[in-house]
Protein backbone atom coordinates (compact mmCIF):
# COMPACT_ATOMS: atom_id res chain seq x y z
CA UNK A 1 0.00 0.00 0.00
CA UNK A 2 1.02 3.45 -0.88
CA UNK A 3 2.33 5.71 2.09
CA UNK A 4 0.49 8.40 0.48
CA UNK A 5 -2.32 8.89 -2.11
CA UNK A 6 -2.81 11.64 -4.58
CA UNK A 7 -4.99 13.90 -3.09
CA UNK A 8 -8.48 14.09 -5.18
CA UNK A 9 -8.84 17.46 -7.32
CA UNK A 10 -11.43 17.75 -9.80
CA UNK A 11 -10.82 19.35 -12.53
CA UNK A 12 -12.59 23.04 -13.52
CA UNK A 13 -15.20 22.92 -15.60
CA UNK A 14 -15.88 26.41 -17.43
CA UNK A 15 -18.75 27.03 -19.50
CA UNK A 16 -19.41 27.12 -23.15
CA UNK A 17 -19.37 30.25 -24.77
CA UNK A 18 -20.11 31.45 -27.87
CA UNK A 19 -17.27 31.74 -30.51
CA UNK A 20 -18.50 34.96 -31.36
CA UNK A 21 -18.49 35.91 -27.82
CA UNK A 22 -14.82 36.13 -27.27
CA UNK A 23 -12.03 34.64 -29.48
CA UNK A 24 -10.42 32.70 -26.48
CA UNK A 25 -13.59 31.20 -25.35
CA UNK A 26 -12.98 33.40 -21.99
CA UNK A 27 -16.35 34.35 -20.45
CA UNK A 28 -16.15 37.43 -18.28
CA UNK A 29 -15.28 36.97 -14.50
CA UNK A 30 -16.94 39.15 -12.32
CA UNK A 31 -14.81 41.59 -10.02
CA UNK A 32 -16.36 39.89 -7.00
CA UNK A 33 -14.61 36.86 -8.04
CA UNK A 34 -10.98 38.04 -6.92
CA UNK A 35 -9.39 36.05 -4.73
CA UNK A 36 -6.36 37.64 -3.89
CA UNK A 37 -4.21 40.49 -5.45
CA UNK A 38 -1.89 40.15 -8.43
CA UNK A 39 1.34 38.28 -7.04
CA UNK A 40 4.52 40.09 -7.08
CA UNK A 41 7.15 38.57 -9.81
CA UNK A 42 10.74 38.49 -8.60
CA UNK A 43 13.13 41.05 -9.61
CA UNK A 44 10.84 43.81 -9.49
CA UNK A 45 13.36 45.84 -7.94
CA UNK A 46 16.52 45.00 -9.70
CA UNK A 47 18.99 47.84 -10.64
CA UNK A 48 21.12 47.57 -13.49
CA UNK A 49 23.61 49.76 -14.91
CA UNK A 50 23.07 52.60 -17.36
CA UNK A 51 25.67 55.29 -19.40
CA UNK A 52 27.16 57.05 -17.08
CA UNK A 53 27.47 54.25 -14.41
CA UNK A 54 24.48 55.07 -12.77
CA UNK A 55 22.15 52.33 -11.65
CA UNK A 56 18.50 52.61 -12.59
CA UNK A 57 15.34 50.27 -11.73
CA UNK A 58 14.94 47.99 -14.54
CA UNK A 59 12.09 48.30 -17.02
CA UNK A 60 11.79 44.79 -18.17
CA UNK A 61 9.47 45.13 -21.08
CA UNK A 62 10.46 41.67 -22.73
CA UNK A 63 7.69 39.11 -21.41
CA UNK A 64 7.00 37.52 -24.46
CA UNK A 65 11.14 35.68 -24.83
CA UNK A 66 10.49 35.07 -21.49
CA UNK A 67 8.64 35.97 -18.11
CA UNK A 68 9.77 36.74 -14.75
CA UNK A 69 9.06 34.44 -11.85
CA UNK A 70 6.38 34.62 -9.89
CA UNK A 71 6.67 34.41 -6.15
CA UNK A 72 4.27 31.98 -5.29
CA UNK A 73 6.14 30.12 -7.91
CA UNK A 74 9.74 30.70 -6.11
CA UNK A 75 7.84 29.34 -3.35
CA UNK A 76 5.97 26.36 -4.44
CA UNK A 77 9.48 25.30 -5.58
CA UNK A 78 11.44 25.84 -2.23
CA UNK A 79 8.43 24.15 -0.30
CA UNK A 80 9.31 21.13 -2.52
CA UNK A 81 13.46 20.61 -2.69
CA UNK A 82 13.44 19.11 0.79
CA UNK A 83 11.14 16.51 -0.10
CA UNK A 84 12.35 15.88 -3.26
CA UNK A 85 12.60 12.34 -4.61
CA UNK A 86 12.12 10.21 -7.91
CA UNK A 87 8.32 9.78 -9.03
CA UNK A 88 6.27 7.02 -9.82
CA UNK A 89 8.56 3.98 -8.71
CA UNK A 90 9.76 4.86 -4.97
CA UNK A 91 8.03 3.24 -2.50
CA UNK A 92 9.69 5.98 0.39
CA UNK A 93 8.06 8.85 2.14
CA UNK A 94 9.81 11.62 -0.30
CA UNK A 95 9.36 9.63 -3.73
CA UNK A 96 5.27 9.35 -2.35
CA UNK A 97 5.08 12.82 -1.38
CA UNK A 98 6.76 14.24 -4.79
CA UNK A 99 5.21 11.85 -7.17
CA UNK A 100 2.00 13.50 -5.70
CA UNK A 101 3.03 16.56 -6.28
CA UNK A 102 3.85 15.63 -9.48
CA UNK A 103 0.52 14.39 -10.63
CA UNK A 104 -1.16 17.39 -8.85
CA UNK A 105 0.51 19.80 -10.81
CA UNK A 106 -0.59 17.92 -13.91
CA UNK A 107 -3.95 18.02 -12.54
CA UNK A 108 -3.54 21.61 -12.37
CA UNK A 109 -2.19 22.38 -15.67
CA UNK A 110 -4.91 20.07 -17.00
CA UNK A 111 -7.99 22.45 -14.83
CA UNK A 112 -6.29 25.65 -15.88
CA UNK A 113 -7.02 25.28 -19.76
CA UNK A 114 -10.53 24.03 -18.71
CA UNK A 115 -9.45 20.60 -20.78
CA UNK A 116 -12.21 17.43 -21.48
CA UNK A 117 -12.06 14.58 -18.34
CA UNK A 118 -10.09 12.16 -21.27
CA UNK A 119 -7.71 14.85 -22.04
CA UNK A 120 -3.92 13.86 -22.08
CA UNK A 121 -1.82 16.07 -20.68
CA UNK A 122 2.30 15.30 -20.94
CA UNK A 123 4.81 17.88 -19.58
CA UNK A 124 7.35 18.44 -21.85
CA UNK A 125 10.46 21.18 -21.92
CA UNK A 126 8.28 23.69 -24.11
CA UNK A 127 5.54 24.57 -26.55
CA UNK A 128 8.61 23.04 -28.98
CA UNK A 129 8.87 20.10 -27.25
CA UNK A 130 5.27 19.68 -27.65
CA UNK A 131 4.69 20.60 -31.06
CA UNK A 132 7.75 18.35 -31.78
CA UNK A 133 6.11 15.55 -29.97
CA UNK A 134 2.96 16.32 -31.31
CA UNK A 135 4.58 15.79 -34.99
CA UNK A 136 5.83 12.36 -33.92
CA UNK A 137 2.47 11.06 -33.03
CA UNK A 138 0.35 11.92 -36.25
CA UNK A 139 -1.03 8.92 -37.96
CA UNK A 140 0.53 8.13 -41.36
CA UNK A 141 -0.40 10.19 -44.26
CA UNK A 142 -1.68 13.29 -41.95
CA UNK A 143 -1.28 16.45 -43.69
CA UNK A 144 -0.50 19.45 -41.92
CA UNK A 145 -1.88 23.10 -42.63
CA UNK A 146 -0.23 25.87 -41.59
CA UNK A 147 -0.03 29.69 -41.88
CA UNK A 148 3.50 31.64 -42.37
CA UNK A 149 2.17 33.77 -39.81
CA UNK A 150 3.86 31.09 -37.21
CA UNK A 151 6.50 30.91 -34.37
CA UNK A 152 8.91 28.56 -35.56
CA UNK A 153 7.83 25.92 -33.18
CA UNK A 154 4.89 25.52 -35.24
CA UNK A 155 5.98 26.30 -38.22
CA UNK A 156 8.47 24.30 -38.77
CA UNK A 157 7.84 20.77 -37.01
CA UNK A 158 6.11 19.30 -39.76
CA UNK A 159 7.41 17.67 -42.67
CA UNK A 160 5.54 18.46 -46.42
CA UNK A 161 3.08 20.77 -44.21
CA UNK A 162 0.44 23.09 -46.34
CA UNK A 163 1.79 26.72 -45.54
CA UNK A 164 -1.06 29.17 -46.43
CA UNK A 165 0.08 32.98 -46.77
CA UNK A 166 -0.91 36.18 -44.13
CA UNK A 167 -4.42 36.21 -44.26
CA UNK A 168 -5.55 40.03 -44.64
CA UNK A 169 -7.95 39.88 -42.05
CA UNK A 170 -9.72 37.12 -39.54
CA UNK A 171 -12.03 35.43 -42.16
CA UNK A 172 -9.82 35.44 -44.78
CA UNK A 173 -8.19 33.32 -42.59
CA UNK A 174 -11.14 31.23 -42.00
CA UNK A 175 -12.14 30.64 -45.49
CA UNK A 176 -8.41 29.58 -46.50
CA UNK A 177 -8.30 27.15 -43.96
CA UNK A 178 -12.06 26.03 -45.45
CA UNK A 179 -10.88 25.72 -49.15
CA UNK A 180 -7.47 23.80 -48.35
CA UNK A 181 -8.77 21.17 -45.90
CA UNK A 182 -11.41 20.43 -48.29
CA UNK A 183 -9.00 19.92 -50.93
CA UNK A 184 -7.67 16.99 -48.11
CA UNK A 185 -8.39 13.21 -48.20
CA UNK A 186 -7.42 11.73 -45.06
CA UNK A 187 -6.39 12.72 -41.40
CA UNK A 188 -5.52 17.00 -41.09
CA UNK A 189 -4.37 18.60 -38.82
CA UNK A 190 -4.43 22.99 -38.75
CA UNK A 191 -1.66 24.00 -36.74
CA UNK A 192 -2.36 27.90 -35.70
CA UNK A 193 -1.57 30.35 -33.10
CA UNK A 194 -3.80 31.62 -30.43
CA UNK A 195 -2.09 34.90 -29.98
CA UNK A 196 0.72 36.20 -32.23
CA UNK A 197 4.12 36.29 -30.62
CA UNK A 198 4.73 39.67 -33.09
CA UNK A 199 1.78 41.58 -33.13
CA UNK A 200 -0.02 40.12 -29.80
CA UNK A 201 -3.31 40.02 -32.10
CA UNK A 202 -5.43 37.11 -31.17
CA UNK A 203 -6.49 34.54 -33.50
CA UNK A 204 -10.23 33.43 -34.39
CA UNK A 205 -9.44 29.96 -33.30
CA UNK A 206 -13.06 29.02 -31.89
CA UNK A 207 -13.79 29.70 -35.71
CA UNK A 208 -10.85 27.63 -37.43
CA UNK A 209 -11.76 24.99 -34.74
CA UNK A 210 -15.44 24.72 -35.78
CA UNK A 211 -14.16 24.81 -39.86
CA UNK A 212 -11.13 22.49 -39.04
CA UNK A 213 -14.36 20.01 -37.48
CA UNK A 214 -16.32 20.14 -40.32
CA UNK A 215 -13.95 19.16 -42.79
CA UNK A 216 -12.98 16.27 -40.25
CA UNK A 217 -9.52 17.67 -39.52
CA UNK A 218 -8.08 18.44 -35.68
CA UNK A 219 -6.89 21.60 -34.32
CA UNK A 220 -3.35 22.38 -32.62
CA UNK A 221 -2.90 25.46 -31.18
CA UNK A 222 0.31 27.38 -29.92
CA UNK A 223 -1.24 28.63 -26.75
CA UNK A 224 2.47 30.23 -25.77
CA UNK A 225 1.67 33.79 -25.57
CA UNK A 226 -2.10 33.58 -24.75
CA UNK A 227 -2.34 31.71 -20.96
CA UNK A 228 -0.01 34.73 -19.55
CA UNK A 229 -2.48 36.67 -20.72
CA UNK A 230 -6.29 35.40 -21.32
CA UNK A 231 -8.34 32.34 -19.79
CA UNK A 232 -8.35 29.40 -21.90
CA UNK A 233 -11.05 27.07 -22.75
CA UNK A 234 -9.99 24.21 -24.21
CA UNK A 235 -13.35 22.07 -24.05
CA UNK A 236 -15.36 25.46 -25.17
CA UNK A 237 -13.67 25.92 -28.00
CA UNK A 238 -13.62 22.24 -28.86
CA UNK A 239 -9.70 22.47 -29.70
CA UNK A 240 -8.01 19.26 -29.97
CA UNK A 241 -4.24 19.96 -28.83
CA UNK A 242 -2.84 22.72 -26.86
CA UNK A 243 0.28 23.50 -26.27
CA UNK A 244 1.93 26.02 -23.75
CA UNK A 245 5.56 26.75 -22.29
CA UNK A 246 6.38 27.42 -18.14
CA UNK A 247 9.14 29.97 -19.00
CA UNK A 248 6.07 32.56 -20.33
CA UNK A 249 4.18 32.01 -17.72
CA UNK A 250 5.83 33.09 -14.95
CA UNK A 251 7.65 29.58 -13.93
CA UNK A 252 11.03 29.84 -15.69
CA UNK A 253 11.79 26.13 -14.65
CA UNK A 254 11.85 24.20 -18.12
CA UNK A 255 8.53 22.73 -18.51
CA UNK A 256 5.83 22.99 -20.75
CA UNK A 257 2.65 21.22 -21.32
CA UNK A 258 1.06 19.29 -24.91
CA UNK A 259 -2.80 18.58 -23.71
CA UNK A 260 -5.20 16.93 -25.95
CA UNK A 261 -7.07 13.96 -26.98
CA UNK A 262 -5.41 10.74 -26.03
CA UNK A 263 -5.92 8.67 -29.38
CA UNK A 264 -3.30 9.65 -31.64
CA UNK A 265 -0.65 9.90 -28.52
CA UNK A 266 -1.59 6.41 -27.47
CA UNK A 267 -0.69 4.82 -30.81
CA UNK A 268 2.49 6.86 -31.60
CA UNK A 269 5.80 5.71 -31.27
CA UNK A 270 7.53 6.96 -27.68
CA UNK A 271 8.83 10.44 -28.32
CA UNK A 272 11.77 9.55 -25.98
CA UNK A 273 12.94 5.33 -25.77
CA UNK A 274 13.50 4.95 -21.76
CA UNK A 275 12.86 4.01 -18.32
CA UNK A 276 9.23 4.67 -17.22
CA UNK A 277 7.65 4.33 -20.72
CA UNK A 278 7.53 0.81 -20.86
CA UNK A 279 5.34 -2.01 -19.32
CA UNK A 280 7.98 -4.80 -19.65
CA UNK A 281 11.32 -5.59 -21.92
CA UNK A 282 12.28 -9.40 -23.04
CA UNK A 283 15.59 -10.55 -22.74
CA UNK A 284 17.09 -11.61 -25.66
CA UNK A 285 17.78 -15.87 -24.46
CA UNK A 286 20.18 -18.00 -25.08
CA UNK A 287 21.34 -17.21 -29.04
CA UNK A 288 18.17 -15.99 -30.50
CA UNK A 289 18.21 -13.94 -33.26
CA UNK A 290 15.09 -12.05 -32.52
CA UNK A 291 15.26 -9.16 -30.97
CA UNK A 292 13.95 -8.68 -27.03
CA UNK A 293 9.98 -7.93 -27.18
CA UNK A 294 9.44 -4.36 -25.41
CA UNK A 295 5.72 -3.73 -24.43
CA UNK A 296 5.55 0.15 -23.96
CA UNK A 297 2.51 1.41 -22.23
CA UNK A 298 -0.60 2.59 -23.60
CA UNK A 299 -0.91 5.30 -21.79
CA UNK A 300 -0.01 8.33 -23.64
CA UNK A 301 1.15 10.56 -20.20
CA UNK A 302 3.21 7.57 -19.38
CA UNK A 303 4.66 6.17 -22.79
CA UNK A 304 5.81 9.74 -23.96
CA UNK A 305 7.53 10.58 -20.36
CA UNK A 306 10.62 8.72 -20.49
CA UNK A 307 13.60 9.12 -17.91
CA UNK A 308 13.19 11.05 -14.87
CA UNK A 309 10.97 13.79 -15.31
CA UNK A 310 11.51 17.96 -14.14
CA UNK A 311 9.61 17.40 -11.64
CA UNK A 312 10.35 20.94 -10.25
CA UNK A 313 9.36 22.37 -13.18
CA UNK A 314 6.01 20.81 -13.44
CA UNK A 315 5.56 22.04 -9.91
CA UNK A 316 6.49 25.35 -10.98
CA UNK A 317 4.35 25.57 -14.38
CA UNK A 318 1.40 24.27 -11.84
CA UNK A 319 1.77 26.92 -9.02
CA UNK A 320 1.62 29.53 -11.83
CA UNK A 321 -1.38 28.09 -13.15
CA UNK A 322 -2.70 27.86 -9.93
CA UNK A 323 -1.44 31.66 -8.80
CA UNK A 324 -3.18 33.55 -12.16
CA UNK A 325 -6.60 31.41 -11.75
CA UNK A 326 -6.78 32.50 -8.16
CA UNK A 327 -6.01 35.83 -8.83
CA UNK A 328 -8.63 36.15 -11.24
CA UNK A 329 -8.80 37.41 -15.06
CA UNK A 330 -10.59 40.16 -14.93
CA UNK A 331 -8.18 42.53 -12.85
CA UNK A 332 -5.14 40.80 -15.17
CA UNK A 333 -7.05 41.70 -18.13
CA UNK A 334 -7.81 45.36 -16.95
CA UNK A 335 -4.63 46.11 -16.27
CA UNK A 336 -2.60 45.14 -19.09
CA UNK A 337 -5.40 46.42 -21.50
CA UNK A 338 -4.83 49.91 -19.88
CA UNK A 339 -0.87 49.47 -20.29
CA UNK A 340 -0.80 48.16 -23.86
CA UNK A 341 -3.22 51.52 -24.70
CA UNK A 342 -0.82 53.65 -23.16
CA UNK A 343 1.99 52.12 -25.22
CA UNK A 344 0.09 51.76 -28.43
CA UNK A 345 -1.00 55.39 -27.96
CA UNK A 346 2.11 56.69 -26.97
CA UNK A 347 4.14 55.13 -30.08
CA UNK A 348 1.33 56.24 -32.28
CA UNK A 349 1.89 59.97 -31.57
CA UNK A 350 5.81 59.39 -32.48
CA UNK A 351 6.61 60.75 -36.32
CA UNK A 352 9.07 58.24 -37.14
CA UNK A 353 7.91 54.46 -34.98
CA UNK A 354 5.36 52.72 -36.91
CA UNK A 355 3.78 49.87 -35.22
CA UNK A 356 3.69 46.76 -36.64
CA UNK A 357 -0.22 44.76 -37.13
CA UNK A 358 -1.55 42.28 -39.43
CA UNK A 359 -5.22 43.05 -38.45
CA UNK A 360 -5.25 46.54 -38.22
CA UNK A 361 -4.97 49.03 -34.58
CA UNK A 362 -8.19 47.55 -33.31
CA UNK A 363 -8.21 44.24 -33.61
CA UNK A 364 -7.86 42.67 -29.78
CA UNK A 365 -4.33 41.54 -28.75
CA UNK A 366 -2.69 40.67 -25.68
CA UNK A 367 0.24 42.75 -24.25
CA UNK A 368 2.93 42.75 -27.43
CA UNK A 369 3.75 45.88 -29.73
CA UNK A 370 6.09 45.40 -32.27
CA UNK A 371 7.16 48.54 -34.00
CA UNK A 372 10.12 50.15 -36.22
CA UNK A 373 11.94 53.36 -35.96
CA UNK A 374 12.93 55.33 -39.22
CA UNK A 375 16.54 55.63 -39.90
CA UNK A 376 17.68 53.34 -37.06
CA UNK A 377 18.15 49.35 -37.27
CA UNK A 378 16.04 47.13 -34.63
CA UNK A 379 19.55 46.69 -32.83
CA UNK A 380 20.12 50.11 -32.76
CA UNK A 381 16.99 50.87 -31.01
CA UNK A 382 17.71 47.81 -28.39
CA UNK A 383 20.69 48.43 -27.43
CA UNK A 384 20.28 52.47 -26.85
CA UNK A 385 16.95 51.36 -24.96
CA UNK A 386 19.21 49.15 -22.90
CA UNK A 387 22.41 51.28 -22.56
CA UNK A 388 20.87 54.24 -21.65
CA UNK A 389 17.56 53.78 -19.90
CA UNK A 390 17.72 50.57 -18.59
CA UNK A 391 14.68 49.11 -20.68
CA UNK A 392 14.84 45.59 -21.73
CA UNK A 393 12.99 44.57 -25.35
CA UNK A 394 13.64 42.39 -27.54
CA UNK A 395 15.22 42.87 -31.63
CA UNK A 396 15.10 40.86 -34.67
CA UNK A 397 12.41 38.45 -36.61
CA UNK A 398 11.47 36.69 -33.12
CA UNK A 399 11.40 33.40 -34.64
CA UNK A 400 8.30 34.29 -36.95
CA UNK A 401 11.16 35.13 -40.27
CA UNK A 402 8.37 34.75 -42.78
CA UNK A 403 5.76 36.83 -40.78
CA UNK A 404 7.99 39.60 -39.63
CA UNK A 405 9.29 39.92 -43.98
CA UNK A 406 5.76 39.72 -44.43
CA UNK A 407 4.78 42.56 -42.23
CA UNK A 408 7.69 44.78 -43.32
CA UNK A 409 6.91 44.44 -46.43
CA UNK A 410 10.75 43.04 -47.18
CA UNK A 411 11.67 40.66 -49.70
CA UNK A 412 12.26 36.95 -48.98
CA UNK A 413 16.03 36.97 -48.60
CA UNK A 414 18.13 35.59 -46.04
CA UNK A 415 17.86 35.48 -42.10
CA UNK A 416 20.76 37.07 -41.42
CA UNK A 417 19.62 40.70 -42.88
CA UNK A 418 19.92 42.73 -39.85
CA UNK A 419 17.29 45.31 -41.67
CA UNK A 420 14.70 42.60 -42.09
CA UNK A 421 14.02 43.33 -38.38
CA UNK A 422 11.81 44.60 -35.56
CA UNK A 423 11.89 45.97 -32.11
CA UNK A 424 9.25 44.27 -29.17
CA UNK A 425 7.91 45.35 -26.31
CA UNK A 426 5.88 43.08 -24.34
CA UNK A 427 4.36 44.06 -20.84
CA UNK A 428 2.87 41.67 -17.70
CA UNK A 429 2.64 41.44 -14.48
CA UNK A 430 4.93 43.86 -12.47
CA UNK A 431 4.96 46.29 -15.50
CA UNK A 432 4.03 49.75 -14.29
CA UNK A 433 3.26 52.88 -15.71
CA UNK A 434 6.74 54.30 -15.32
CA UNK A 435 8.16 51.56 -17.52
CA UNK A 436 5.47 52.18 -20.60
CA UNK A 437 6.28 55.93 -20.09
CA UNK A 438 9.97 55.74 -19.84
CA UNK A 439 10.03 53.39 -23.21
CA UNK A 440 7.60 56.16 -24.83
CA UNK A 441 10.30 58.97 -23.74
CA UNK A 442 13.22 57.48 -25.03
CA UNK A 443 11.35 56.40 -28.27
CA UNK A 444 10.61 59.86 -28.71
CA UNK A 445 14.59 60.60 -28.36
CA UNK A 446 15.38 57.83 -30.65
CA UNK A 447 13.07 58.75 -33.25
CA UNK A 448 14.22 62.28 -33.63
CA UNK A 449 17.92 60.90 -33.75
CA UNK A 450 17.35 58.67 -36.25
CA UNK A 451 15.43 60.98 -38.60
CA UNK A 452 18.97 63.21 -38.54
CA UNK A 453 20.54 59.73 -39.45
CA UNK A 454 18.51 59.40 -42.28
CA UNK A 455 18.23 62.95 -43.73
Amino acid sequence: MSVLSLPAVSPAVSPAVSPAASPVGSPAVSPTALARPTPAVLGADLEVPVKGGRLVPYANLDYAASAPCLEPVSAAVAAALPAYSSVHRGAGYASQLTTARYEQARHAARAFVGARPDDALIFTRNTTDAMNLLARSLPEGTTTVVFDTEHHASLLPWPGAVRLAPPAFPGEAIRAVDETLAGIDGPALLVVTAASNVTGELWPIAGLAHVAHRHGARIAVDAAQLVPHRRLNLAALDLDYVAFSGHKLYAPFGAGALIGRADWLAEASPYLLGGGAVTSVGSRGDGGDEAPETLWSDDPEVRHEAGTPNVLGAIALAAACDALAATGWTALVREEERLVARLRAGIAGIEGVRELSLWGPDHPRVGIVSFTVDGLTAREVAEALSADHGIGVRDGKFCAHPFVRHLLGTSDGGCDDGTASAVRASIGIGTTDEHVDRLIDALRDLAASGAGVSS
